[in-house]
């Protein structure tokens, strides 16, 4: 009885290895017929005996129209056979690990096949499967990571959007360090923006600029709200300003913009009725009115700057009402000159909240121009 038993035991293990063998000859089978080209029959691995297959990436032309089939060719092989899905994602990162051992023009078919794998949709690819293995440090540091990214975002672009490469660059965890596929040499935003704008990928320059410029912007605005918060001396807050503008070369308009965030971030909404909050609004403005002054140098950002305040006051409740005597008390600080209040009020361009603002601000305009015509 016991060799019977035996036996069975014996029967199955060989079955499971079997099994085992004829899986793992599919999955071998798999990726050279999709990258090589070889005969799909068991055992024919020779490219001497008979045809070869005609979808291979590595044997085609490194154009699109040549490789697309092969991709397609995959999709069909992974709907039937699922497990062999992470046998493609284990063949490409061995593949993206290894490009040194390719030729300069099979790197390219590799980056042209990733492009389109990710335009079909192929399943069994994640974008860290691609991405990762590459930020290899000789790999980077022979450029080899640069030429296959650039011929990777050429390919891509062509039929998906900009949105669509920056989704794909986030899942594989590369987006925030594009400069990493540089050499160490070349890492530097100027060489960032020289070789894509030469090889015509403007759009992706544009992006990273602004991807900087927002960087440089909450920067700016971190170390503002720190001093503000901790009642810093005005002029070190002046001078901390005009280093970061100096430095991350902010536009003007922005800096007002992000000035004026920041003040009213900071103010201290502790105030059991809505008297007290407007009272402290009113107070951070008087107290922080020549920081204002020292950057609104000229009636254009004059003019932004009652465009902030009046966004502020549509947006937030507790300054609704408050929106003339802030106007006001900016013009006692000689932050808002008459002419950019005039202006505002009868020419004014931003519809959100307008009607009720210049009715609130009336009385005041009306004693400007009376002023005005007295003198």
């Amino acid at each position: 009885m016991w060799l019977k038993t035996l036996k069975i035991i014996i029967l199955l293990a060989f079955l499971f290895h079997l099994q085992k063998h004829i899986r793992g000859l599919l999955i071998l089978m798999f990726s050279i017929v999709v990258f090589i080209g070889c005969r799909t029959q068991p055992g024919t691995t020779k490219p001497d005996e008979g045809e070869r297959h005609p979808y291979s990436v590595i044997e085609c032309e490194p154009k699109r129209e040549f490789i697309l089939p092969s991709v397609i060719y995959i999709q069909k092989i992974l709907r039937r056979r699922p497990f062999l899905i992470k046998n493609l994602e284990n063949v490409m990162r061995k593949f993206l690990q290894s490009l040194e051992l390719f030729e300069e023009n099979e790197r390219k078919k590799l980056a042209i096949f990733t492009a389109l794998a990710f335009s079909q949709k192929l399943s069994g690819l994640p974008p860290e499967t691609v991405f990762q293995p590459l930020l290899k440090d000789n790999l980077v540091a022979k450029g080899l990571v640069l030429s296959f990214m650039t011929d990777f975002f050429k390919e891509y672009l062509i039929d998906n959007s900009l949105d669509d490469l920056i989704s794909i660059l986030k899942r594989g965890k590369v987006e925030d360090n594009l400069l990493d596929i540089f050499p160490p040499a070349k890492r530097s935003n100027e060489s960032f923006s020289e070789h894509f704008f030469k090889e015509g990928l403007v759009a992706l320059v544009e992006y990273n600029e602004k991807k900087i410029f927002e960087v440089k912007l909450k920067e700016m605005k971190s170390a503002l709200t720190t001093q503000i918060t901790e009642e810093a001396d005005i002029s070190e807050v002046i001078e901390t300003v005009k280093l970061q503008v100096r430095d991350a070369k902010l536009p003007d308009i922005e800096v007002v913009r992000v000035l004026w965030d920041v003040l009213m971030d900071a103010v201290q909404w502790s105030g059991k009725n809505q008297q007290q909050n407007s009272n402290a609004a009113l107070r951070q403005v008087k107290t922080w009115s020549e920081l204002l002054n020292t950057f609104c140098t000229t009636g254009k950002l004059e003019l932004e700057l009652l465009y902030k305040v009046q966004m502020q006051c549509y947006e937030d409740a507790r300054l609704v009402k408050l929106f003339p005597e802030i106007v006001r008390s900016l013009y006692e600080a000689d932050v808002l000159a008459e002419d950019t209040i005039l202006h505002w009020f009868r020419k004014g361009t931003n519809t959100k909240g307008r009607q009720n603002f210049t009715k609130a601000l009336e009385p005041f305009v009306n004693w400007l121009e009376e002023a005005e015509e007295e003198e």
